[in-house]
């Protein structure tokens, strides 16, 4: 069966759910239906649909701004439309919802993994919904990295930030759609939700498989590859260590200007990390850390996703050049992602104790083993919100 989006069924539903309703829009321009065509556009377009303000996430309303860069509202004059950034000071929006609004609709591709904001900007808006007594719809999309697996620690309730607002694991196999439902469910949230589902998509299915084209997100999203490796690669946001920022290939490229790239790529093979494979390289990042300085690292390549892990494959990695690099390796301070106190690595990990079993070189399968309980709860959780085989 051929995969039908979200936004394709509230189409052939001739928009019956948001007829008649001045609507709100949560969205990107790389949010498209099956032809390509943006959700803004079909929304702006459609004469059944009254699009009233557009509510833009990180990266805003295009997807063309690098990573943490705060935006303004602004009117769009060709779509005449109010465009409200919710990636500012405040995030969420302020009071356009009570003013112009009945329904807000939610499309959003998220990338599976709990450190992309998306899902945090939706559920932001679904709970200032929720106060105004007003309706919600999600139109829901892939889990890029499949419905099944379920890897890394489950987010502690004292590192709650805009990298992770509730307690999950770090990828989470959960559609955008099912993870609303479910933090709805759990935080009760009393929301009149509606998530228009998709048909045709499984479970198992990774991104690349459901006959889709990529369509970029956000500028260091640019292809599938990259949202394979960035449960674990990400975590390197958290270091001194380039996570291929400013590069072509961010998050599959990682490395700094001390980095011997033959020495780390020994380092990692002797490892035996499942599924993957190094290529030592150089690169200089036209932009972030080490900016026009070359970086000595290496390129992640993807051999067996079946087997390959990405968070501990991150830690792995973390955990080498800091035994190769003692006196150069250091962790990112704050602030970083709206948080000023608590170090970086700490929030995307969502715990203190990895750090801190890293510096006293503890092995992976050591911190693997003691998140593992809670990550085996959260698969009892997440079942009584699956809407898909």
């Amino acid at each position: 069966m051929k995969l039908r989006l979200g936004i394709d069924n509230l189409i052939a539903m001739k928009f019956k759910p948001v007829r008649g309703a001045k609507i709100g829009l949560c969205t990107n321009i790389s949010c498209c239906d099956s032809d390509l065509n943006p959700t803004i556009t079909t929304f702006r377009t459609e004469k059944q649909v009254h699009l009233k303000a557009v509510f833009a996430p990180e990266h805003g309303l295009f997807g063309a701004l690098q990573d943490q860069i705060k935006a303004d509202d602004f009117y769009e004059r060709t779509a005449g439309l109010a465009v409200h950034s919710i990636y500012k000071d405040r995030l969420i929006a302020d009071d356009a919802m009570r003013r112009t609004i009945d329904v807000l609709v939610i499309d959003l591709q998220d990338i599976g993994t709990r450190y992309y904001t998306f899902v945090w900007s939706a559920l932001l808006l679904i709970e200032q919904m929720a106060r105004l007594g007003k309706k919600v719809i999600v139109l829901d999309r892939p889990n890029p990295l499949n419905g099944t697996v379920i890897q890394g620690p489950v987010l502690a309730e004292q590192l709650i930030s805009f990298v992770g607002l509730y307690p999950i694991p770090v990828r989470y196999g959960l559609t955008i759609g099912e993870l609303c439902m479910l933090v709805c469910s759990e935080m009760n949230i009393d929301v009149d939700l509606q998530v228009i589902t998709m048909t045709g998509w499984r479970r198992r299915s990774y991104y690349d498989e459901a006959g889709l084209p990529w369509t970029v997100p956000s500028p260091n999203m640019p292809c599938f590859d990259t949202a394979l490796v960035y449960p674990g690669m990400c975590l390197l946001e958290g270091t001194n260590v380039s996570e291929g920022r400013g590069t072509t290939r961010p998050f599959e490229l990682f490395g700094a200007p001390w980095i011997q790239p033959e020495a780390l790529v020994t380092a990692l093979r002797k490892k035996k990390i499942r599924g993957v494979q190094f290529r030592p390289t150089y690169f200089i990042p036209a932009f972030h850390k080490y900016k026009d300085k070359r970086c000595g690292g290496a390129q992640i390549y993807v051999t067996r996703r079946a087997v390959f892990n990405p968070v501990t494959t991150g830690l792995e990695i973390i955990r080498t050049i800091k035994t190769l690099y003692e006196r150069r390796f250091s962790w990112r301070k704050p602030p970083y992602e709206f948080e000023k106190k608590r170090m970086p690595f700490d929030i995307l990990i969502g715990n203190t104790w990895v750090r801190k079993a890293i510096n006293t070189h503890r092995t992976i399968p050591w911190m693997k083993a003691r998140w593992q309980s809670e990550l085996l709860k959260f698969v009892q959780r997440r079942k009584h919100h699956m809407l898909y085989p």
